[in-house]
C-alpha cells in the first residue's frame, strides 16, 4: 500500500454522511417493541405515567436520530418524530392481529409469551411495521436499516414499502423475500423461502410497481417464487411448494408443481 491509498481512505471518511450506528438505531426501535410486549423484557413500571415517559424520551430519541441523518436533515424532525409516536396504538393493534394468527395457524405455539419471545417471523414483522411506518412520513434510510437489521437476525428480507395487512403469519421464515411494492391482504401465511419479487431489475422501473399483489386468505408454501407487478394471487388460494407463478391466480384455486421423481431399488448381491 503506498499513501495515495491512505488519503484516499481518508478522505472517504471525510466524505461519508453523518448516520448513526445500525446497532443504535435498532436499539431504538428494539426498545419500542419491549415497551408494548413486556415478554420481552424484564422492565418494571410503577404507573401509566412511566409509561408515557418511556414513549416521550423514544419520540426525543427520534427526533435526535433524524437531525443526526444526514439524509434527514431537512425532513421537520420534530413533527415526524410525534407523528411516528401517535401512529403506536395502530402498530400495535397489528401486531396483535400477528401474534394471533401465528398461535391460530401453528399447533406448535402453545402462548402468546412464546409467539413474542420466540418466534423469528414475530420479529421481522415487527421490526417492518415500525419501519413501514417510518417509509410513510417519507423518513429516507432509517426504515431500510431497520427491516436490514431484523433481515441479518432473522433471514427475512422484507421492504419497509410493502403494504402488508392483519393477521399476517410467517411461519419458520428463512429465506423469505417481499419486495417494495408487494402488496399483501388480511389473513395470509408464507412459508420459508418464499420470493414475491419482480419480473425485472431494470432500474428505469423504480418507481412502478413491480412485486405481486396477494390477495386475502391467501397460504403460500415454502420455495414458491411469485414474479411481476401486474401478478394478482385471488383470495383464499393455495400456492404450493417450489412453483412459479408469473401470471394472475383466480380466488379460490390450488396451484402446485408436480415433480417427476423416480425411486430405484438396488437389487442386494
Amino acid at each position: 500500500m503506498n499513501k495515495e491509498f491512505f488519503q484516499h481512505i481518508f478522505d472517504k471518511h471525510q466524505q461519508a454522511e453523518p448516520v448513526p450506528p445500525t446497532k443504535e438505531i435498532a436499539a431504538w426501535a428494539l426498545r419500542i417493541i419491549r415497551l408494548l410486549f413486556p415478554e420481552q423484557t424484564k422492565e418494571y413500571f410503577r404507573s401509566g405515567e412511566e409509561i408515557e415517559i418511556q414513549f416521550k424520551n423514544l419520540e426525543l430519541e427520534l427526533r435526535n436520530i433524524l437531525l443526526s441523518t444526514y439524509q434527514c436533515k431537512d425532513c421537520n424532525a420534530e413533527w415526524k418524530a410525534h407523528e411516528f409516536i401517535e401512529r403506536i396504538p395502530e402498530v400495535y393493534r397489528l401486531l396483535k392481529t400477528d401474534i394471533q394468527a401465528i398461535i391460530e395457524g401453528d399447533p406448535a405455539a402453545k402462548s402468546e409469551f412464546e409467539v413474542v419471545r420466540a418466534y423469528p417471523g414475530f420479529y421481522a414483522i415487527s421490526f417492518f411495521r415500525l419501519a413501514h411506518e417510518l417509509h410513510k412520513l417519507g423518513i429516507s434510510l432509517l426504515p431500510r436499516i431497520l427491516t436490514e437489521y431484523a433481515h441479518s437476525k432473522t433471514g427475512i428480507d422484507i421492504h419497509p414499502g410493502a403494504e402488508i395487512d392483519e393477521y399476517f403469519f410467517i411461519d419458520h421464515g428463512t429465506g423469505i423475500v417481499i419486495g417494495e411494492s408487494c402488496v399483501i391482504g388480511k389473513h395470509v401465511k408464507l412459508y420459508q423461502g418464499v420470493t414475491l419479487g419482480a419480473l425485472s431489475v431494470e432500474k428505469t422501473l423504480a418507481n412502478t410497481k413491480r412485486h405481486p399483489t396477494v390477495k386475502d386468505h391467501v397460504v403460500i408454501y415454502s420455495g414458491a417464487t411469485i414474479l411481476g407487478g401486474n401478478t394478482i394471487i385471488g383470495e383464499h388460494s393455495i400456492i404450493g411448494g417450489n412453483v412459479w407463478v408469473t401470471k394472475s391466480v383466480p380466488a379460490y384455486s390450488t396451484v402446485y408443481h408436480k415433480p417427476e421423481i423416480k425411486v430405484v431399488e438396488r437389487v442386494m448381491e
